[in-house]
């Protein structure tokens, strides 16, 4: 991964704090915690993010056990309007502290956590990061968010008062924590589990304030780039500014629960969200765009598997045609790209960047979604698919179009993020993502002190 952009009155982004300038906070807290003899297997109670979790999926993770972390990130609806299920996850994180099943450590830490596969070895560090303004040039966001997740995670938040889960941070390092990061992951570590993705997961405990402060002063002059959870860090700061708006100056909602990582020593992947439009024909769909753009169908019928699903992705990844995507609704499917230059210049606005202006997802909102189909990206019917194959199963099962995009390049990401421009909502997916319920943190801890 390129080097993170810098703020503007530092050149590196790295090194001595420059004066008055706002720092990268990073703190330790005391997390919460499976005991592993109250719960079947430590790998049967986690989960995946809640915002790739589909209904199957989390049908499945709650039979996996009756106390997986899904029923406190996605409680199922309950009473007349349905919010009741903020409540009873607020009610069952009580119970399950009080029960012994989730227990809180003694002492502040942070937490060194590593995640291994056949191909993969990627670390970083859980712990409670001070929130920022992107104004400050400290933590950036690369994508716009949606304010119904914003509502729907703010309500789950204040329920349960507890960071459920961590935002994925990135940063360029290569400093004293990677130092830390190595010297850490020798030892033996307090969690260890193979979850169902194949992947170990370990989470060692360093609760040695000397540490802390090696890591505090390698990361405050760095920024960060919200690889994953833009949805959850502007709940963050929404739940920040509530409480200060209600008169209290300082608490644990000014952090919030991230796992910062070294793009340097472990560089991330980045693949693409799809979009789904329910109800939308796919003739509706392929007529709507084939005046605009050039279409090829594709032979074959695709199915809702991941085997065929990759054989779409690498049509799409291997066209040469600009701006490509490819259309299908489980049982036929066309390359669509080239659109009338015309027609891309006159629907995407015109005081974006030139590089904001050249991405596939910039086309689709605005051009594709927007003037071809007639319809707002927070419409309802649209919906937001991390993998191809589920994608592809969403538009069959509602009689709808799946929309399959190519991943934007890490380099564009981290460019457009130094212009101070957001890309269209979703655009990305950076992986491996941290896995839900290894760690959790309740916004209760006293932060007075500020240190």
């Amino acid at each position: 991964m390129p080097a993170m952009p810098a703020a503007a009155d530092s050149p590196t982004g790295a090194g001595e704090p420059v004066a008055d300038r706002p720092t990268l906070g990073v703190f330790p807290f005391r997390g919460v915690r499976y005991d592993p003899g109250r719960v079947s297997d430590l790998a049967a109670v986690t989960s995946p993010p809640y915002d790739v979790i589909d209904a199957d999926a989390a049908d499945h993770l709650e039979q996996l056990d009756p106390h997986n972390v899904v029923r406190l990130i996605l409680p199922r609806p309950s009473g007349p309007d349905g919010h009741g299920r903020y409540r009873d996850a607020g009610q069952r994180l009580a119970a399950w502290l009080a029960d012994g099943t989730l227990r809180r450590d003694d002492a502040p830490a942070l937490y060194v956590y590593e995640q291994v596969g056949d191909d993969l070895v990627q670390r970083g560090l859980l712990a409670a990061v001070e929130l920022r303004d992107p104004g400050d040039h400290v933590v950036l966001p690369h994508e716009d968010v949606m304010p119904g997740p914003v509502a729907d995670r703010l309500e789950l938040m204040r329920a349960t008062g507890a960071n459920l889960e961590p935002i994925l941070l990135v940063y360029d390092g290569g400093g004293e924590t990677d130092t830390v990061i190595d010297e850490v992951t020798r030892g033996a570590p307090d969690i260890e589990t193979t979850t169902e993705d194949g992947l170990v997961q370990r989470v060692w405990t360093v609760t040695d304030p000397t540490v802390h402060r090696r890591v505090a002063a390698d990361l405050a002059p760095r920024q960060a780039l919200i690889a994953d959870g833009h949805h959850r860090y502007a709940t963050y700061r929404r739940l920040q500014a509530d409480r200060r708006a209600a008169g209290e100056r300082h608490g644990a909602w000014d952090r919030g629960l991230a796992l910062l990582v070294d793009s340097r020593t472990y560089p991330l992947r980045v693949q693409a969200i799809h979009r789904v439009v329910e109800g939308l024909p796919y003739d509706d769909a392929v007529r709507a765009l084939a005046g605009t753009f050039t279409v090829r169908a594709l032979p074959g019928r695709p199915a809702s598997d991941a085997a065929d699903a990759a054989v779409l992705l690498a049509t799409l990844d291997e066209s040469t045609l600009r701006h490509p995507f490819v259309l299908t609704d489980g049982r036929r499917a066309a390359l669509v790209g080239d659109p009338d230059p015309r027609r891309v210049a006159a629907a995407l606005p015109p005081l974006q960047s030139d590089l904001w202006r050249s991405l596939d997802a910039s086309v689709l909102h605005a051009l594709v979604l927007g003037e071809l189909l007639g319809l707002d990206d927070q419409d309802a019917r649209v919906r937001y698919v991390h993998d191809a194959a589920g994608a592809v199963r969403a538009a069959a099962r509602s009689g709808g179009t799946a929309v399959l995009l190519r991943p934007v390049h890490v380099a564009e990401v981290l460019a457009v993020a130094a212009l101070g421009e957001r890309m269209p909502r979703k655009s990305t997916s950076f992986g491996p993502k941290p896995r839900t319920g290894l760690v959790l943190r309740l916004l209760d801890e006293d932060t007075s002190a500020r240190s």
